[in-house]
C-alpha cells in the first residue's frame, strides 16, 4: 500500500455559465439563463461531492478551484453556501488555496470584497488583453477600462494573491502589442500571470471560421519578448504558460502538474483519483449539460464517462503533466505517483537526454530550454513505453 501522503487531493468546482460564449472557447460553458438557479445548482454540487466521498480516502482538501464558465456571476451568498456545505463533507487544510475565476464585467466587481469575506483567498481574472480591438476580435464582453477597474477592485478588496490571464498570438496582434499587454499587467502587480498562446480548438466558432493569426516567426518574437519582460520584473517562469512572484505559484495547478489527485464536481467537471492499494488511476467526467447534471447529481448517472488508465498509458500521462514544470520534478515522484519503476522508462529518458530535450540526474528530471520549446516532441518519446 502506498502512503496517501504522496497523493495530495484538490477539489475543482465547475460553474458552467457565461454572459456569452467566446468564439475560441472549448470549455463546457453555456449562455446564462434569464434566471440563474443558484440554489438548485449549489445543492447539486453538494450532492455530487457526497457521492464522491469514497475517493477522499481520509485525506483533506489541499486546494479548491472554482472555474467555469464565469463563476463570479454567482452571488457571494451562493458561493458562501457552497463552501459551507463542502466544509461539512470534507476536511479542508487550514491554509488551503481557494481560487475563484472572475471576468472583468462591471456588474461583478462590487462582489470582490464579498468574495474575500467568505473565504476566497485568490482570484483569477480573465483579462486576455488590454487592447480594445483585440478584445473585440476575441468576442470578449469587457473593454480595457473594465479590465483595469477589475484589477483595481481586486486590490481594494484586499486580495494579496491574484492571477491575470493573458493571451498572445491574437488576430492582428504584433510583438509590440503583446509586450504592451504584459507591461500593463505587470504594472498592476499581480502575484501570478498566465500567458498562453491562442489555440484554435475543435468545436469552437474559430474552428469553423478561423481568423488570420500571426505566423510562427511573429509568435516566437511575441513569446521571447514577453518572457524577457516577465523575467526582468521578477516573475519566475515555473510552468509552460505560468509566471509567478516568489512563493505565489498556483498550488492547485501544481497538484495537476505533479500528477496528484483531484475531485471534480459540476457539469462537465473532470477528476483524477488513484486507488493506492493497486495504483489504479481513474479519470471521470461529469455530465456536460447543466440540466442533466442537476437532475442526476445524487446518482451514478451524473458521471458522463469513466476511463481506467492502463499501466502502459501512465508514463505519458505523468510526463504530459510533469514536464510542463520548467524546473522539473524529483525523479522519485514518477514511482510515487504511478507505482511504476523509473527503470521502465529509462530508454525514453536516455533518448530525450541524447536529443538534448532533458537534463537527467539521480534526483531530478528536468526539461531543457529546447525540451520546453519542443514539448510535444519530448512527450512522443513516452508513448506506450
Amino acid at each position: 500500500m502506498v502512503d496517501l501522503a504522496v497523493f495530495p487531493l484538490s477539489l475543482y468546482i465547475h460553474l458552467p455559465w457565461c454572459v456569452r460564449k467566446c468564439p475560441y472557447c472549448d470549455f463546457n460553458s453555456h449562455t446564462t439563463p434569464e434566471k440563474l438557479a443558484e440554489k438548485e445548482y449549489v445543492s447539486a454540487l453538494a450532492a455530487d461531492l457526497e457521492q464522491d466521498l469514497q475517493h477522499v480516502q481520509s485525506r483533506s482538501i489541499s486546494s479548491i478551484f472554482i472555474g467555469g464558465g464565469t463563476p463570479s456571476l454567482f452571488s457571494a451568498e451562493a458561493i458562501d453556501n457552497l463552501l459551507t456545505r463542502i466544509h461539512t463533507l470534507v476536511d479542508i487544510d487550514t491554509n488551503a488555496e481557494v481560487t475563484l475565476e472572475a471576468n472583468p464585467g462591471a456588474v461583478e466587481q462590487g462582489k470582490f470584497s464579498e468574495f474575500k469575506s467568505i473565504g476566497i483567498n485568490r482570484l483569477s481574472i480573465g483579462v486576455q488583453s488590454f487592447n480594445n480591438d483585440h478584445l473585440g476580435r476575441l468576442g470578449r464582453i469587457h473593454n480595457r477600462n473594465d479590465a483595469i477597474k477589475a484589477v483595481e477592485s481586486t486590490h481594494n478588496a484586499g486580495f494579496d494573491n491574484f492571477n491575470l490571464d493573458l493571451m498572445y498570438g491574437l488576430p492582428t496582434q504584433n510583438a509590440e502589442n503583446a509586450v504592451s499587454d504584459i507591461n500593463i499587467a505587470i504594472d498592476m502587480e499581480p502575484t501570478h500571470i498566465s500567458h498562453y498562446q491562442l489555440a484554435i480548438e475543435p468545436n469552437t466558432l474559430f474552428h469553423h471560421s478561423p481568423p488570420a493569426l500571426p505566423d510562427e516567426d511573429m509568435l516566437c518574437q511575441m513569446m521571447t519578448a514577453c518572457q524577457s519582460q516577465l523575467h526582468n520584473r521578477e516573475y519566475a517562469h515555473y510552468e509552460t504558460s505560468a509566471y509567478a512572484r516568489n512563493k505565489f505559484e498556483c498550488n492547485h495547478n501544481l497538484n495537476y502538474w505533479t500528477f496528484g489527485d483531484y475531485l471534480g464536481i459540476g457539469a462537465g467537471a473532470h477528476a483524477k483519483v488513484t486507488d493506492t492499494n493497486i495504483h489504479k488511476v481513474t479519470r471521470t467526467w461529469k455530465l456536460k449539460n447543466p440540466r442533466d447534471y442537476v437532475e442526476h447529481a445524487s446518482a451514478s448517472e451524473r458521471i458522463g464517462d469513466t476511463k481506467i488508465l492502463a499501466s502502459s498509458e501512465l508514463p505519458l500521462e505523468f510526463m504530459m503533466n510533469a514536464l510542463r514544470l520548467t524546473q522539473g520534478i524529483k525523479a522519485s515522484l514518477f514511482h510515487e505517483r504511478t507505482g511504476l519503476p523509473l527503470s521502465g522508462i529509462r530508454s525514453s529518458l536516455d533518448q530525450a537526454v541524447e536529443l538534448e530535450l532533458l537534463n537527467l540526474s539521480d534526483e531530478m528530471i528536468k526539461p531543457t530550454d529546447k525540451g520546453q520549446r519542443f514539448l510535444n516532441d519530448l512527450l512522443q518519446l513516452f508513448m506506450e513505453t
